[in-house]
C-alpha cells in the first residue's frame, strides 16, 4: 500500500502542476438516455431511494458494494468473510439478490443462469458510479432477468466537466487495504472526456483464511456534443478470494466464531489454495441522439466475458465419480484417492439494449427493450491426484454447456393530468428461450424451455407544493435458475409471478424531509426451498401456491439545529407462506418424513429493519457521525422454528472526518471510523439442514458471524 500511494501522490502532483484551468463553453450536454429510460422520476408511481454521488463516495470505505447500500430501507447484508470485503450479498424487503434486478448504465449485471449478482467480480464500482437507484417493489420495467422485489440502477456515464485526480486510501483490521487512483480530464476540446480509475482491494477477513484479492480497471471515452453523444466503456475485474462458503457450525459459535472448514479434507494443515478464482471484462458501446428538445433515441450494444473457476481438495474421492478407471498399483486395485479438482465456468453474455424518447411539459413516453444471448460452458478438470493415476490435462470428467436468449419490448406513458395529478402505465413483453445440455451431477437431463411474460404496471400521483402521494400496481414473472432445473420431467419447475401493491406519501420541506409507503406483494408460484429431495436425487426449490409480504417503510431525515443532522428509517413487515410442506431425511427408513405447515414466516425475512443516524457537525468541514442498525430474527428455513433462526441484532459504526481545504492541493480528507462499536457478537446469515437417525431428530445449523469492533482509517487526496 505505502508505495502504492507514494507513486500515486508524485503522479498526481505532476499532473497537478502540468494542469491548466480549463475553459468550458455553457452547452446543454445530453443526459444519460440509457438511464432515463429504465429510471423512476421523482413524481413517478415509484418506491425509490436516490443516491447522489457524494452519498456514495462518503459510504465507500473499502467494502463491497451491498455494504455501501445497508442504509437503504428495508436491506440487510452478510459477508462470507465477515467484515464486508469478498463474497458480499444484500437481500431487500427479504427478497435475495436472485430477485433483484441489477443494471449497470442500463446493460443487466445478474449472472444469467443462477441469476444472482457477484460484486466480487466488479470490485470497488462504486468508486466509478455517479448515482445509483433502489427501487423497492417491482419498480419500472427493466433489462434482465426482471424485478422480482427490488432493483438496483447504477450510473457512471454522467459526464465529469472539470479536471479531477483522486487518490483513495484506506487500510484497517485484519490487514485490509483498499487503493484507487481515479483520473477525469473533463471536457477536452469541448467535445471528449475520458475517465479511468485503477483499484486494488485485499484482505485477510475475519474468517480464518478468507482472504480476498480484488483487482479492477475502468475505463471510459466519449465525445459529446450538444446532439449526439457516443461513449465506450471498459469495466475489468478479478478476484481470488479463499472460499468462506460453509458456515460455521452451531456448536463452535463461542469458543471459534472464525473457523473455517474449507480445505479441511486435506491431511494436516488446510489446502492452501481452496480458493475461488474468476476474471470479468465489461464492454460496453453508447450511442445517444437528440432529434430536437422534445425527441431522444439511443442504442447500446454490450459484451459481458467471463471465466474462472473454484479449486477444491476432495480426500478419498471415487475414480469412478470421476469417470476415471480404477488405478492398479502393483498387486492392488485402487477405486479412491485424494485429489484437487476445479470447476470451471467460461462464459459470454452479450446483445443490445434500446429506446426512443418523447418528452414535452404533459407527457412522456418511452419505448425501448433489449435482445440478450448468454453462451455459457461449464466443465470440470482434474489436476492433481495423490496416487498418481495418469489423468490427461484435456480430461473434464464433466463437459456441458447451456444457451439463454432473453427479448423484451416496453412502452411507458407518463401523463400529466394538471398541475397536480400524474397518471403513469408501462408494459412489457418478455420472451426467454432457455436450453440446458446437462448439469455436473446429470449430464444426459436436457432442458429446452421457452417463457412467454406480460408484466403490465399502471399508477397514479398527486403532487402539491412539497407532498407526492402515489399508488401503483405491478405485475413481475420470472423463469427458474439454473439450479431449479435440475429435477426430473415430471417435477420441472414453474415462472414466479408477483403482483405488487404500492402506496407512498412523501413529504420534503426545507429541513424536515419524511415518508411513508404501504405495500403488498403477492406471490404466485413462489420457488422455496422445502429440504424435498426430487426424482433425480438433489435438493432444488419448489413452487408452493401463495406467499405475501406485506409492510410499511418510514424515512426521515431532519436538521433540528444548526450543525446537526438526524436520518433514518424503519422497515416494519410480514412475510408469510400460508401453506406448505417441509421434508427431512429419514436414515433410518430411508426417504424422507412430510410436515404440513401454516401461516409460517419466509425465510430470511426479518420483521423490523431499523437504521438511525447522528451526524454532528461541530465546525464547519468537521463531522461526527454515528450509523445504528437492528435487525430482527430471521429464519433459517421455511419452519418458523426459533431453533432454527438468526438472532436479532443491534449495531453501531462510528465515524470521524475531516476535509482539509486550504491547501496547495484541492483537497485532502481524513477519516477514522470503528465498525460494531460494541463489538456485538452477531450472524447475518445462515443455513440449517435437519434428519431422523437412530430415532432422534438432529438440526444441524451453520452460521456466517461479522466480525467484532473493528477500525477503519482513510485518506482521500483530490487534486
Amino acid at each position: 500500500m505505502t508505495k502504492l500511494f507514494a507513486v500515486s501522490f508524485c503522479c498526481a502532483l505532476a499532473v497537478q502542476a502540468a494542469a491548466q484551468p480549463s475553459s468550458l463553453q455553457d452547452t446543454t450536454l445530453l443526459q444519460p438516455v440509457e438511464l432515463i429510460a429504465i429510471r423512476a422520476t421523482d413524481r413517478m408511481p415509484v418506491t425509490k431511494t436516490n443516491l447522489s454521488k457524494n452519498e456514495i463516495e462518503k459510504n465507500n470505505i473499502g467494502q463491497d458494494l451491498p455494504f455501501i447500500l445497508k442504509g437503504v430501507p428495508g436491506v440487510t447484508v452478510n459477508s462470507d468473510a465477515g467484515n464486508g470485503i469478498g463474497y458480499t450479498n444484500l437481500r431487500i424487503r427479504g427478497t435475495d439478490a436472485t430477485r433483484i434486478n441489477i443494471t449497470l448504465n442500463g446493460i443487466p449485471f445478474n449472472d444469467a443462469e443462477s441469476q444472482g449478482s457477484f460484486f466480487v467480480d466488479m470490485p470497488d464500482i462504486a468508486s466509478s458510479a455517479s448515482n445509483i437507484q433502489v427501487q423497492r417493489g417491482v419498480g419500472t420495467s427493466s433489462n434482465g432477468s426482471g424485478a422480482f422485489g427490488a432493483s438496483i440502477n447504477i450510473g457512471t456515464n454522467e459526464i465529469e466537466k472539470n479536471k479531477k485526480l483522486s487518490i483513495h486510501n484506506t487500510m484497517g483490521s485484519y490487514h485490509s487495504f483498499k487503493n484507487t487512483l481515479n483520473l477525469n480530464s473533463g471536457l477536452l476540446k469541448k467535445h471528449f472526456t475520458l475517465d479511468a480509475r485503477l483499484s486494488h482491494i485485499r484482505s485477510d477477513g475475519y474468517i480464518d483464511r478468507a482472504a480476498s484479492r480484488l483487482y479492477s480497471f475502468f475505463g471510459s471515452l466519449a465525445y459529446i456534443n450538444p446532439k449526439n453523444s457516443l461513449r465506450f466503456n471498459f469495466i475489468s475485474g478479478k478476484e481470488k478470494t479463499y472460499q468462506a462458503w460453509d458456515g460455521v457450525p452451531e456448536y463452535l459459535l463461542q469458543t471459534n466464531r472464525r473457523y473455517n472448514s474449507a480445505g479441511t479434507e486435506k491431511p494436516g494443515t488446510p489446502y492452501a489454495n481452496e480458493t475461488d478464482n474468476y476474471w470479468q471484462n465489461h464492454y460496453q458501446l453508447f450511442y445517444n441522439h437528440a432529434f430536437n428538445s422534445r425527441w431522444k433515441a439511443n442504442v447500446a450494444a454490450f459484451l459481458t466475458r467471463g471465466k474462472g473457476y473454484y479449486e477444491q481438495y476432495k480426500a478419498n474421492a471415487s475414480f469412478a465419480k470421476y469417470k476415471l478407471p480404477n488405478y492398479i498399483q502393483g498387486n492392488d486395485t485402487l477405486t479412491q484417492t485424494d485429489l484437487v479438482r476445479q470447476l470451471w465456468l467460461d462464459n459470454y453474455f452479450y446483445g443490445a439494449i434500446f429506446s426512443g424518447q418523447y418528452n414535452s411539459y404533459q407527457r412522456q413516453l418511452i419505448v425501448g427493450g433489449a435482445i440478450l444471448q448468454y453462451d455459457g460452458k461449464h466443465y470440470g478438470k482434474i489436476i492433481w491426484n495423490a496416487v498418481g493415476a495418469p489423468v490427461s490435462k484435456a480430461f473434464r470428467w464433466y463437459n456441458v454447456n447451456a444457451h439463454k436468449n432473453d427479448f423484451n419490448i416496453y412502452s411507458k406513458w407518463t401523463e400529466r393530468l394538471n398541475t397536480h395529478w400524474q397518471t403513469f402505465a408501462d408494459l412489457q413483453y418478455r420472451q426467454v428461450d432457455y436450453q440446458i445440455n446437462g448439469f455436473r451431477d446429470n449430464p444426459a437431463l436436457f432442458i429446452n424451455n421457452q417463457y412467454h411474460f406480460f408484466n403490465p404496471k399502471i399508477g397514479l400521483s398527486y403532487t402539491h407544493l412539497k407532498t407526492n402521494i402515489y399508488f401503483s400496481y405491478s405485475r413481475a414473472s420470472k423463469e427458474p435458475n439454473r439450479d431449479d432445473f435440475e429435477a426430473g420431467l415430471q417435477q420441472q419447475p414453474r415462472p414466479e409471478k408477483l403482483n405488487d401493491f404500492e402506496l407512498g406519501l412523501e413529504q420534503k420541506a426545507k429541513d424536515v424531509q419524511w415518508g411513508i409507503t404501504l405495500y403488498y406483494m403477492l406471490y404466485k408460484d413462489q420457488l422455496i426451498p422445502t429440504g424435498q429431495i426430487n426424482d433425480v436425487g438433489a435438493v432444488t426449490r419448489f413452487n408452493i401456491k401463495n406467499s405475501y409480504r406485506a409492510g410499511a417503510e418510514l424515512t426521515f431525515s431532519a436538521k433540528p439545529i444548526p450543525g446537526l443532522s438526524l436520518n433514518g428509517n424503519l422497515a416494519l413487515s410480514k412475510n408469510k407462506i400460508p401453506r406448505f410442506t417441509a421434508f427431512i431425511d429419514d436414515y433410518d427408513n430411508g426417504g424422507q418424513i412430510a410436515t404440513h405447515y401454516t401461516n409460517t414466516d419466509i425465510a430470511f425475512s426479518p420483521a423490523v429493519v431499523a437504521n438511525f443516524g447522528i451526524v454532528f457537525t461541530p465546525v464547519s468541514l468537521f463531522d461526527i457521525s454515528l450509523q445504528q442498525s437492528f435487525v430482527s430474527r430471521q429464519y433459517l428455513d421455511n419452519t418458523n422454528n426459533k431453533l432454527k433462526s438468526i438472532n436479532p441484532h443491534y449495531v453501531q459504526d462510528l465515524r470521524v472526518d475531516y476535509t482539509f481545504k486550504k491547501l496547495k492541493i484541492t483537497e485532502l480528507h481524513v477519516f477514522a471510523g470503528i465498525n460494531n462499536l460494541l463489538s456485538g457478537k452477531y450472524e447475518a446469515n445462515g443455513y440449517t439442514y435437519s434428519y431422523i437417525n437412530n430415532s432422534e431428530l438432529t438440526t444441524e445449523n451453520y452460521y456466517f458471524p461479522m466480525a467484532p469492533r473493528n477500525f477503519i482509517l482513510g485518506l482521500n487526496i483530490q487534486l
